[in-house]
């Protein structure tokens, strides 16, 4: 569990549990003037001004306190800047930026930072916003079931400006249909600059003009021509582009990338601790090309062992403010589809410079630590370093040694899971979060069809990664808030998790409940101590593992953000992520400001760091849109061959035209509508179960069901179903 800062200052609250105390607050004491100060003093907690006006802003905005402006001072924070926070909780006029998030149908719901409940946008109030866009909406008033409700006013920041789609050549004028059906336009294009493409191409065309109206068409030009539509290898860079990320790197990048100089300077080696005769090796999938993390030990006489954690430098190569830099930070991910990356950075750095691979000098940023004979950290030192991997081990190579207790550095190996083992026993009982979500794997033909489908088994092997990536993820933030303990803050990159939707816990209490577990709910490490036991028990007992799931979306979603509350699901106070700047650069800021806070103390602007950590924030959402999209039509192109045939599964959601049944075997979901039964089914508050309004049938979400598979839809990434009873 998140434990609370022992120190003169009092906690820090997360923004959920913020709020509820201010409501207290003000119950107690409702002529108080809740100014910032007061606030603090009373609670008696270390939340900065910025989150305590933040707090103020949503309950303001949500309508649970009514204030003046001199009541409460302005929050400093720029967002918040626009409008007078605390005057009035009418918001019909006023606007706010948020994320776009389309829907199938083509409505929308922005997410706003500044409001707790999403915006609901009707395809025609969207001007041409896209999923992912940064828009300004204002709210109108409230229809129907959903309280919020707007328009946007302006489209601030495109997410995607490159589109796939069939090219279509016209008598007078050319245009691209974009193969994704969510988006409600054409693409003009002019006739004359075609690069050479043929009525019914697949292109890819980048949008050089938006429109100012909303049945304008924007204006673009084709970048390339992919050739005639179908097949795997169109579908897949459909996915990318219409998440927002390149196919590829442009001939400048690529450039840049091979220019670089292989060879280590004998300078910049001199300035590293030489950890090159330690043993070190790395551990990763079969397929890996791009090695960014390798453990060394060495066995001291006393019983003690020095453990390192190796991280690729990918800073010493990838310099702030270049085009390099730039485009890493556009991408701030590397997307893995089913059968394909798209990475963060060229190959030249990913697989081959940054990569630490077997029998090559690597520059590397690690984290070495002293174990004593319990398992227990002794001391801690970070730095630049020069390393050498010894070997290189797939997970199954290294599972092998682990089990058999034999072969290539197998006492290293043993050591290593052991005390990976302690560091495990020590983050539960701290209150870490025990769920483990599925993940599905594909075997694929040489065509890249889909032949196959099995779950990935979590061995000792992975969990031996894990727990040391963890470890040194902890370690990095902790040394960060320790050294700001007694000073003003020094803005740094937090990977944090809130405590869970409270609304959403008490729907599945109730859930719960019905089925013979109980779960406690006072406080969250009650919560936590609830699913850990569900989790258990779940192992011993099939009809609770279908409540599993349910716990999980009750859970928040992680973030990158400068505000470190804490990471609710690991149980750490402090947390970041420092363990794979190959693909994530989110790890290249942590570099960056580790290193300048090595050598002295850095802060940076925490407006600008938290602008960057949003937007990674952003860009990993949308790569694991594009990662599931990827599953889902894999998943829609093997389901294909089974139409007709009745497979069991269970019930996984409900929505209002049916629920989801995914299967038990290959974990395929696809969808039973309400009307393929003979009467109407209303769907219960939570969406945990549906009843017959004639028959009062139960379908509940984890309910054991035999299914039919009646159709496929590889577009829409849909499978049809009907109870096969």
């Amino acid at each position: 569990m998140v434990k609370k800062k022992k120190n003169k200052k009092g906690p820090k609250l997360s923004a959920r549990q913020l709020q509820k105390a201010i409501l207290r607050l003000l119950a107690e004491k409702p002529k108080a003037k809740l100014t910032h100060r007061y606030i603090k003093d009373q609670l008696q907690i270390s939340n900065n001004r910025d989150s305590i006006g933040h707090a103020l802003q949503v309950l303001a905005e949500a309508g649970q306190l009514s204030t003046t402006p001199q009541a409460n001072p302005k929050p400093s924070r720029k967002r918040f800047e626009k409008s007078k926070a605390f005057s009035s909780p009418q918001v019909a006029t006023k606007t706010y930026e948020g994320t776009v998030d389309m829907t199938r149908t083509g409505d929308a719901y922005i997410v706003c930072d500044d409001l707790e409940q999403d915006v609901r946008v009707p395809a025609k109030k969207l001007k041409l916003a896209m999923n992912g866009d940064r828009v300004l909406i204002e709210l109108l008033p409230g229809r129907g079931r959903h309280r919020l409700n707007g328009k946007v006013k302006k489209v601030l920041r495109r997410a995607v400006e490159h589109f796939l789609g069939k090219f279509r050549l016209l008598r007078k004028y050319a245009v691209v249909v974009p193969e994704d059906r969510r988006i409600p336009f054409e693409i003009f294009v002019d006739p004359a600059d075609t690069k050479e493409a043929t009525d019914g191409d697949i292109v890819v065309v980048k949008v050089i003009k938006w429109p100012g109206r909303q049945k304008e068409s924007p204006i673009g030009v084709i970048t390339s021509v992919l050739g005639e539509p179908g097949g795997n290898d169109i579908e897949m860079n459909s996915i990318l582009l219409s998440n927002g990320f390149d196919l590829g790197f442009t001939d400048e990048i690529n450039a840049a990338a091979e220019a670089l100089p292989a060879e280590i300077p004998a300078a910049e080696a001199r300035r590293r601790r030489d950890m090159r005769s330690v043993t070190t090796f790395t551990i990763d999938p079969d397929t890996a090309k791009d090695f960014d993390d390798a453990l060394s030990i060495e066995f001291r006489k006393n019983g003690e062992c020095e453990i390192g954690v190796h991280i690729a430098d990918v800073t010493h190569y990838v310099k702030e403010g270049t085009i390099l830099d730039k485009e890493a930070y556009q991408r701030s991910t590397s997307v893995y589809l089913v059968d394909r990356v798209a990475p963060m950075l060229p190959e030249r750095l990913s697989n081959e410079l940054c990569s630490l691979r077997p029998h090559e000098d690597k520059c590397t940023f690690s984290a070495v630590f002293v174990f004593g004979r319990t398992g227990k950290i002794k001391s801690r030192w970070f730095g630049k370093t020069l390393t050498h991997s010894d070997r290189r081990f797939t997970y199954g190579e290294a599972q092998q040694v682990l089990d058999g207790g034999k072969g290539d550095f197998a006492r290293e190996l043993l050591k290593l899971n052991k005390i990976a083992h302690v560091l495990r026993k020590e983050r539960f009982k701290q209150g870490a979060i025990a769920f483990e979500s599925e993940e599905v794997k594909f075997r694929l033909d040489e065509e890249g069809n889909p032949i196959g489908v099995y779950v990935k088994e979590r061995q000792d092997a992975h969990m031996l990664i894990e727990d040391f990536m963890l470890l040194a993820n902890r370690e990095v933030a902790t040394l960060i808030d320790k050294k700001q303990a007694d000073q003003a803050e020094i803005p740094f990159v937090y990977r944090v998790h809130d405590t869970p939707n409270p609304d959403k816990v008490a729907d599945f209490v109730n859930f719960a409940r019905n089925l013979g577990f109980s779960i406690r709910t006072d406080t969250p490490e009650q919560i936590a101590e609830s699913y850990n036991r569900l989790a258990a028990a779940a192992r011993e007992d099939e009809a609770l593992r279908m409540l599993e799931p349910i716990a999980i979306r009750t859970m928040a979603k992680a973030i990158y953000t400068t505000d470190n509350i804490g990471h609710y699901g690991l149980g750490f106070d402090n947390y970041s992520h420092f363990t794979s700047p190959i693909r994530r650069y989110s790890d290249v800021l942590t570099h960056r400001l580790l290193e300048k806070n090595l050598r002295a103390t850095y802060r940076t602007n925490k407006e600008r760091l938290e602008e960057q950590c949003q937007h990674v924030s952003n860009q990993e959402r949308r790569a694991m849109d594009a990662e599931r999209e990827s599953v889902k039509y894999k998943m829609v192109e093997y389901i294909q061959q089974f139409v007709g045939q009745s497979f069991t599964g269970y019930v996984s959601g409900i929505i209002d035209r049916g629920f989801f049944v995914e299967l038990a075997e290959s974990k395929a979901e696809g969808m039973v509508g309400f009307d393929s039964f003979d009467e109407a089914f209303e769907v219960e508050d939570g969406r945990l179960q549906a009843r017959g309004r004639q028959s009062g049938r139960l379908i509940r979400v984890g309910a054991s069901v035999t299914v039919r598979i009646v159709d496929t839809d590889l577009g829409r990434r849909q499978i049809e179903m009907v109870l096969a009873d």
